[in-house]
């Protein structure tokens, strides 16, 4: 079971509107889950119908999420405009591509994390902050960014119960960190991953997952010597050369959905 606290609440009252939008960078635009259109999909979108389809009614959606942002630049970037539309509900994530760097100010973080949050409770909206899902099992030196995304959560975690924030805990959920979840990347969920994160959000939002959901995955054997080799040369090497020239994978890229979008409920 996903590492979340058993019935919560439903988060909305049977007719209050649901307006959703998300900020993030990759994790929460939803790169890993990728539709035949070359677009992607990623949990935020499923949490999305998840909600309508619990509604029994259309709700508003938007994804400002940018992949490749550090906590920052989504904050600076994302956070205003987010609650300028207006919403119900924010979902906060960030702060992975700050911990996969040399020196994360894990403080800073916090205490960026904590004001965005007391910025959304000053509005109508509620704060759902989450921890992002842990790839470091089939990372390059994963250990030393294990280390740091634990103590994050840790915190993470007890700031929300300070605030009275709900907290989605995908980093603990150890089924999320079996390599079947991850895309070939293994920096970004593949789409069953991005199903059980969805499941675990709107369980913390107080909401059953749909029934046709698939958040299982069969077992994947470790990589052999030549398929890590394959991995470094198409994955890591490229990464390392983004980080040593500044660039970044979401270098000239927009939201996917900057303003509302219409979701209806299924059958």
């Amino acid at each position: 079971m996903p590492p979340i606290d058993d019935a919560p609440a439903p988060l909305f009252p049977a007719d209050a509107p649901i307006r959703y939008v998300a900020i993030g960078d990759s994790f929460t635009e939803g790169v890993g889950d990728e539709q035949p259109d070359g677009s992607v999909r990623g949990w935020a979108d499923l949490v999305a119908q998840g909600l309508a389809d619990a509604a029994g009614r259309p709700i508003e959606y938007a994804n400002l999420a940018i992949r490749g942002r550090l906590l920052g630049p989504i904050i600076d970037e994302q956070l205003e405009p987010a609650l300028a539309l207006g919403p119900t509900l924010v979902s906060f994530n960030g702060g992975g591509n700050d911990m996969l760097r040399p020196g994360t100010d894990l403080p800073w973080i916090l205490e960026r994390t904590g004001s965005a949050l007391r910025r959304i409770l000053e509005t109508e909206a509620a704060p759902l902050l989450l921890a992002g899902a842990n790839p470091t099992a089939g990372l390059p030196s994963g250990g030393r960014v294990r280390a740091k995304g634990d103590e994050l959560t840790r915190e993470a975690g007890a700031l929300a119960g300070q605030l009275g924030v709900r907290f989605c805990d995908n980093w603990s959920d150890p089924v999320l960190a079996r390599r079947e979840y991850w895309s070939p990347d293994r920096l970004h969920l593949a789409p069953v991953g991005h199903h059980r994160v969805a499941s675990n959000v709107l369980r913390a939002l107080g909401y059953a997952a749909p029934a046709d959901w698939v958040i299982d995955a069969d077992p994947k054997p470790a990589p052999t010597r030549r398929e890590q080799l394959r991995y470094t040369r198409e994955h890591v090497l490229p990464w390392i050369q983004r980080r040593l020239t500044g660039r970044s994978s979401g270098d000239g890229r927009t939201a996917k959905h900057p303003d509302w979008v219409r979701i209806e409920p299924r059958g």
